[in-house]
């Protein structure tokens, strides 16, 4: 145990009890994890068979095995690792006799949402979005174990969503399926009405640790604490500071109220960082400490004295990418490998511009999450209708899509022909004025956008048209902030500015599409790559550079983040963002975005304290 620092040491020769550890970015915790399994075999007599490992992810669970085995040997593989659904499934299939064919795949679970809406007859302009909104609510309810009758949906009114919760439940049950929210409702029923199984489960887990316990929901946490009762041999390890899974069920309070559950339980703070430097660590701490609800502790550098963290003002996003494809550059001129680097971003709709410089610098890269095209978003598909039929289309295709966007009482029903024939749609409605007049308008209106340019089309579209308030009346429908809406067609608009007429923009648009698929084939073949990545996705993950783009109200912490647990998480994001560097993190700042300004995160301002100064020409603060 001499190459373990002291707090390792403690933590890993724990062996009765709850024992809460607390691990800091870099602190060795999966070493601190396989370690004490072997301690608990080779030195304390354990039977392997009876040591449960759970962590969230397949991939996690496999790593942890393949370090365990490493380290021991294959004579100890009764020893087990998975993942919460896949430890609750193993105990279902024993007790009901489920196969895999039983359960639900995501494509199947979206296929029942889809067919539920249709049914409803709702028109959704964004359909995979809410069908996303409806199952992430739908598992939050069943790992909350809220009854829908109490809950109040985010995506439409509770009406409409009791009836697809019931409707996608009663579907799911007659075809006798189960998704994996229903693994866990499923087994903490089952443990909780029958004592023997319980029971057994009890003595076949005798040990437990769980890796990663800050994203742990309040469904898991329940069935863990049945499993772990009565001896409570529950070791938890995990960083309350990254916890940043809400979205998902994930409750950080539950890690910090651990010792009320079990006050008897020991706690072991792993607060030496081997991964960055003393400059690194000490700016993150300023910024985390900002945190209200987090266990107190100090994070110590073991990775020396390293440059000062850089935070550089640019006047817009391109003279931004240019620093960064310039810093590339200069990492590779003294011996850097490109997969040494990151960029890492709050959404994954920010790098737009970023992965336009490096496909014309012509520097490898690879991208995390998969980034949306805004050329293929539902707004912009309406926007290209009206565009189509002014430059003379006559299909009912391009008119259904945009026919009450906004609102004409007009019914697609007068459309009959996949030809558009405007006499026929004025006599269907001969008897109604109103509706006629809506008709004339709007052929006028088409003919007035002929004349135009793409970015005034736009333009004339939003505020004479009144496409705006058809959004603001979408927005209030789905619950969403109409704002989130104008983003997109602000940045659509802010796309065919310099276009002169549409064909020049469509030409752009398809050029502009062809690259991202051709980015997205060409991913799999790159090796070494810079690696671009969300907040989300960089967790778990280390580089020797970080660059983190556009540290801005509203970006960072995100807009949408309005309550203090909000906030708090975002802080989190943010300080996983920048504890992914080892040696260098350059935190970037544009002043404008398209035609926005934009202010300093305050995330920044948290580390920067007073140091701000100026030089060549930008603020470059350096801490």
């Amino acid at each position: 145990m001499s190459s373990y620092t002291k707090s390792q040491s403690m933590a890993v020769r724990h062996k009765d009890g709850p024992l809460l550890v607390l691990a800091g970015p870099g602190s060795g915790k999966t070493t601190v994890v396989t370690r004490r399994v072997q301690y608990l075999i080779q030195d304390c007599g354990i039977a392997p068979s009876s040591i449960l490992v759970i962590t969230f992810t397949k991939a996690a669970a496999n790593e942890m095995k393949e370090r365990f085995l490493r380290l021991m040997g294959d004579d100890h593989t009764t020893v087990s690792f998975g993942t919460f659904h896949a430890i609750f499934f193993g105990i279902l299939k024993l007790s009901y006799g489920f196969t895999a064919s039983n359960i639900l795949k995501e494509e199947t679970r979206y296929q029942y949402l889809k067919e539920t809406v249709e049914k409803l007859h709702l028109e959704i302009d964004d359909e995979n979005e809410f069908l996303s909104g409806i199952s992430s609510e739908i598992s939050l309810i069943k790992n909350e174990r809220i009854s829908p009758e109490h809950y109040f949906s985010k995506n439409c009114s509770e009406e409409i969503f009791r009836k697809i919760y019931e409707q996608y439940e009663e579907k799911k049950q007659r075809a006798r399926m189960l998704d994996f929210d229903d693994m866990l409702v499923y087994t903490w029923e089952l443990l909780s009405q029958r004592p023997d199984i319980l029971s057994a489960w009890q003595k076949k887990f005798q040990y437990i640790l769980v890796d990663e316990f800050q994203d742990i929901n309040q469904l898991q946490y329940d069935i863990l604490r049945l499993l772990a009762a009565p001896e409570n041999h529950l070791f938890i390890v995990g960083d309350d500071d990254q916890s940043i899974y809400r979205f998902r069920g994930a409750r950080p309070e539950i890690m910090l109220n651990f010792q009320k559950d079990y006050p008897d339980a020991g706690k072991v703070i792993l607060a030496d960082n081997f991964r960055s430097t003393n400059q690194i660590v000490e700016a993150a701490g300023k910024v985390i400490r900002q945190n209200q609800s987090r266990f107190v502790k100090e994070i110590q550098a073991r990775g020396g004295d390293g440059l000062p963290v850089k935070v550089l003002e640019f006047l817009d996003q391109q003279q931004e990418c240019l620093y960064i494809m310039k810093a590339l550059q200069g990492h590779m001129e003294q011996g850097g490998r490109w997969s040494d680097a990151a960029v890492i971003y709050r959404t994954n709709t920010q790098p737009r511009i970023l992965i336009q410089k490096l496909m014309e610098f012509n520097i490898p890269f690879r991208v995390r999450d998969q980034m949306p095209n805004l050329f293929e978003h539902w707004i912009a598909k309406n926007i290209f209708c009206y565009i189509r039929l002014a430059m003379g289309s006559n299909l009912r295709r391009d008119l259904l899509p945009i026919l009450n966007r906004p609102k004409r009482y007009i019914n697609r029903e007068c459309l009959d022909d996949e030809v558009i024939s405007w006499e026929h749609m004025l006599m269907y409605y001969e008897d109604k004025n109103y509706v006629c007049e809506k008709i004339e308008k709007l052929r006028y209106e088409l003919k007035m956008l002929k004349r135009m340019g793409p970015f005034a089309a736009i333009n004339y579209i939003r505020h004479v048209i009144g496409y705006d308030d058809y959004l603001r009346e979408y927005a209030q429908f789905r619950r969403m902030k109409e704002e989130d809406l104008f983003d997109v067609i602000g940045e659509l608009q802010e796309s065919a500015r310099s276009c002169q007429t549409y064909e020049e923009w469509f030409d752009y648009i398809q050029k502009y599409t062809e690259e991202m698929e051709q980015m997205r084939r060409q991913q799999q073949a790159v090796r070494d790559g810079v690696q671009l990545t969300t907040m989300h996705s960089s967790k778990g993950l280390e580089y020797q550079k970080v660059f983190i783009l556009d540290a801005a109200e509203g970006i960072t912490p995100y807009k949408k983040a309005v309550l203090d647990a909000d906030l708090e998480e975002e802080r989190r994001m943010f300080y996983v963002a920048m504890t992914r560097a080892k040696k260098e993190l350059t935190i970037c700042y544009a002043k404008k975005q398209f035609s926005h300004e934009m202010k300093l995160s305050r995330f920044v301002r948290e580390l920067q304290g007073k140091g701000e100064g100026k030089h060549g020409g930008t603020i470059q603060n350096c801490l």
